[in-house]
C-alpha cells in the first residue's frame, strides 16, 4: 500500500487491468464504514464529514477522514489512545503525555 518512502500510493484515477480495484475498494469500505459507526455512537460524525473509502493504484483500499479540524484529529487521537491504554497499560503514560503536549502546543489549544 505504500511506496519506497512509506508515503500512501496515489489514489487509482485510471484504472489498468488486471489490478482487484473492487476488492480493495470494499474493504475500505467496510473499514470507512466501522469507522463511521464508531464516530457516530460518539456524536463526532459531524467533524468527519469527509470519511469515505477509496482505492489507490495498486487495487489497495484507503479510508480517506478528509479535512479535519485539528481539535477533531486531537479528539480522534485521544481515543485512539484511550484504546491502546486498556490494552497496554505500561505505555499508556507515554501515549497520553504525547497527546496532552499536542493539545497544549495546538493553536486551538
Amino acid at each position: 500500500m505504500t511506496d519506497r518512502r512509506g508515503v500512501v500510493a496515489k489514489r487509482a484515477e485510471n484504472l489498468m487491468p488486471g489490478i482487484p480495484y473492487v476488492r480493495g475498494w470494499a474493504q475500505a469500505r467496510r473499514g470507512a464504514g466501522a469507522l463511521a459507526t464508531q464516530l457516530a455512537s460518539l456524536g463526532l460524525e459531524p467533524d468527519f464529514p469527509g470519511l469515505t473509502a477509496d482505492v489507490n493504484v495498486s487495487g489497495d483500499g484507503l479510508v480517506c477522514l478528509g479535512t479535519v479540524r485539528p481539535e477533531a484529529a486531537l479528539l480522534l487521537a485521544e481515543l485512539i489512545v484511550s484504546g491502546l491504554s486498556a490494552e497496554m497499560p505500561m505505555d499508556a503514560e507515554t501515549l497520553t503525555h504525547e497527546v496532552g503536549s499536542a493539545r497544549h502546543n495546538s493553536p486551538a489549544a
